[in-house]
């Protein structure tokens, strides 16, 4: 300890330390043993005058209704031009999952994004505080939508830097579009085709679609609360079924109760299997 603590090697990890020392033809002990030994001594503290690595706290926002978190992002369509692309504009009510809108434009540009979440903000009738989460493009931090979102009363929300999957509503989202049936394999013949096809899939998302994650409802029902008494009448279903063939089950029957509280990005603490799904 006195070595390893000395002014040479204060500063320097264990992993330093044994090489160095091996260089001058000394061996004291293994990287193992040192690390042991500082443990022991209450001495694992950061070696060195850099800052110790922060850790960065998730960005974690509860939703408990509609219109209260949203998720977007935009992803590339494939144009006939080899090399361009449509940019297509999404954004997600996570607590719903129902596209809440969409756009398409031959370029990515913060304008207009700002124009997207005006309107969707006006078709939904949103109040101040609604939470708007994207990762860290130019197109979530440009002046005119920050600017937006300020006069709207949104609180933008971003992904942590260098952190993929901290926007997994709207990846999971693209990751459906994309891998549906539907979806051409070649590129699309020009803008109004794929205007016209991502139309259809919204329609079909929204309003068909039963999202595993939300008791396979779909976003449109729960949104708008239709959910309710859907799910009730399945549990009422169940319950029959269960008094006129009792020995079918040997615990409680399905849980078709309603979730309530949805958690984008939940920590350790408070994240639970249905909170943290995002597909």
């Amino acid at each position: 300890m006195a070595v390893v603590n000395s002014p040479e090697f204060r500063d320097a990890s264990p992993k330093q330390i044994v090489p160095t020392l091996a260089d001058r033809g000394v061996y004291l002990a293994s990287e193992s043993t040192i690390y042991r030994l500082l443990r022991a001594r209450g001495l694992m503290r950061h070696r060195g005058a850099s800052r110790p690595p922060q850790a960065r706290a998730s960005r974690q926002h509860v939703a408990r209704g509609p219109n209260q978190v949203w998720s977007w992002d935009i992803t590339y369509l494939r144009s006939p031009v080899r090399g361009a692309f449509y940019y297509l504009y999404l954004v997600e009510d996570v607590w719903s999952r129902r596209i809440v809108a969409w756009a398409i434009h031959e370029r990515e540009s913060h304008e207009l994004a700002a124009e997207l979440i005006q309107r969707a903000c006006r078709d939904e009738r949103c109040r101040a505080g609604l939470i708007l989460h994207s990762d860290n493009g130019a197109p979530m931090k440009g002046a005119t939508m920050l600017a937006t979102l300020q006069r709207l009363g949104v609180v933008p929300s971003f992904s942590r830097p260098g952190v993929s999957d901290d926007n997994p509503f709207s990846e999971a989202l693209f990751r459906t579009l994309k891998y549906c049936p539907r979806f051409p394999s070649k590129p699309f013949p020009g803008l109004i085709a794929a205007r016209a096809w991502v139309d259809g899939f919204v329609g079909w998302y929204n309003t068909e679609h039963l999202h595993s994650a939300i008791r396979f409802t779909t976003p449109a029902a729960r949104h708008s609360g239709r959910d309710v008494a859907q799910l009730l009448a399945r549990h009422a279903v169940y319950q029959m079924a269960r008094r006129r063939h009792p020995h079918r089950w040997s615990g409680p029957t399905r849980n078709w109760s309603r979730i309530e509280t949805v958690v984008l990005n939940p920590d350790a603490s408070t994240g639970t299997d249905h909170e943290a799904r995002a597909s």
